[in-house]
């Protein structure tokens, strides 16, 4: 097990570029089970969530290597899924990304549940309920899951809620197949449209149109080199920080076009921000964005919604970043009821921060925080704690960090050369 420790309370300066999108990666890498061929995808994030994924594609036969940094090639035959490591389906929850890319495949599954971040219930039911719709019958147990073909597809189907994963679970079910088949109710964020992006580019057939989206099954996909965008959760946690830490940095390779409703509150923060376009990559604008220091104001209201609304990875980093703003903040994370854990850390280092209930707080500031033990309980909410160590007058002690290996690559010599003093010791 390993820890940071960090000496916060001084400006950052320079550069820190943004990697690939965790949630786009881990998508494609469940995709791969629906191809016949070769793979390439660039900008690949190196981080454990995608080792995971790829540790699983291996097991069922999947060959994989890494050509260079961040550049991953996948080559697909058969796949056996006798040989399925269960092990790490347990602990992984992007793992459930495989469901709907072996039923593509098999007419019956078995599989452990999920595992990942516990940060509340986090039940399958839109998922579950899609594949019911999708023709499959499902036995929910103790034991793990269940699932069989007993029909056809329905020609329209309603997801139960907007949830990116169910979503992208659907679409991998149901795009190579003898079927057509409409999602309503479906979430059409950046991880959504990187799939069908990537699938499209591979000879698909998906049409998205808000959150209607149209899937014409086709009976083969040929091989693909494809770019994963930037991170836009990265981009809004590395905004914070600079903001938070009353920082001049660059934020560079960052993809805008996720981000809007974020730029929006981080404009009525009175973030000091200069956004630079450098062109594009398959479609989606890029930008440099330098951060300056500046005199915060607190946001009245952040509150999680679906695409274009405000991701709810971000609550948590911009939650720190009110700690430092005049005035009083209140978060409504609607989504999960137990992501407020990191409050108490922040509380503990000096924050004037209120647990309302399992869903909301209240955070007055600017407030003084000062370091102090701390432990992580997820992967945004290691991030967060992290930014609040910066923050922080004095020392701080960051517990369980492979929580934030999940999801940052490299995080702490990145950090270290914008002037960051942290290191990793063993404990």
């Amino acid at each position: 097990m390993e820890k940071f420790i960090i000496h916060g309370g001084k400006p950052l300066a320079g550069e820190i570029e943004v990697k690939g999108a965790k949630n786009s990666a881990t998508a494609l890498i469940a995709a791969s089970l629906l191809f016949d061929g070769e793979i390439i995808l660039n900008n690949v994030p190196e981080i454990e969530d995608v080792k995971r994924m790829i540790e699983i594609v291996n097991s069922l036969g999947i060959k994989t290597e890494w050509l260079e940094k961040n550049k991953l090639y996948l080559k697909v035959s058969d796949i056996n899924p006798a040989d399925l490591k269960q092990e790490v389906i347990c602990k992984l929850r992007s793992s459930v990304l495989f469901i709907g890319s072996l039923l593509s495949r098999l007419s019956e599954l078995s599989l452990p549940h999920p595992g990942g971040c516990q940060i509340g219930a986090r039940p399958l039911d839109a998922h579950l309920m899609g594949f019911e719709k999708c023709g499959f019958s499902v036995e929910n147990s103790e034991s793990g899951l269940y699932f069989k073909r007993i029909g056809s597809p329905h020609k329209e189907i309603l997801l139960s809620e907007i949830s990116p994963t169910a979503t992208v679970n659907l679409i991998l079910a149901l795009c190579k197949s003898d079927y057509k088949a409409v999602l309503y109710g479906a979430d059409y964020g950046y991880s959504v449209q990187e799939l069908a992006g990537f699938l499209n580019q591979a000879g698909a057939k998906i049409k998205i149109s808000g959150h209607t989206i149209e899937i014409e099954g086709v009976k083969k996909l040929h091989s693909v080199e494809y770019t994963v965008m930037p991170d836009p959760i990265e981009t809004g946690t590395f905004v914070c920080l600079a903001a938070a830490t009353g920082s001049e940095l660059i934020i560079k390779n960052s993809s805008t076009d996720f981000f809007a409703q974020e730029l929006e509150k981080l404009k009525m923060a009175q973030v000091g921000m200069e956004i630079i376009p450098r062109g594009q990559i398959q479609g989606k604008n890029l930008s440099d964005i330098i951060v300056k220091p500046s005199k915060l104001r607190a946001v009245k209201k952040l509150n999680d919604m679906p695409y274009p609304g405000f991701m709810s990875d971000l609550l948590s980093p911009f939650a720190v970043l009110m700690t430092q703003a005049e005035g009083t903040t209140l978060i409504h994370d609607w989504m999960y009821e137990g992501r407020t854990k990191y409050v108490n850390e922040l509380i503990k280092m000096g924050a004037n921060a209120t647990i309302c209930d399992p869903h909301r707080v209240i955070i007055v500031g600017p407030t003084k925080l000062y370091g102090q033990e701390m432990e992580i309980t997820d992967l945004r909410a290691g991030a967060t704690l992290v930014i609040a160590g910066l923050v922080a007058e004095g020392e701080s002690r960051i517990s369980n960090v492979y929580q934030i290996d999940r999801g940052y690559e490299s995080i702490e010599s990145r950090l270290k050369k914008i002037g960051a003093d942290i290191k990793k010791v063993k404990i």
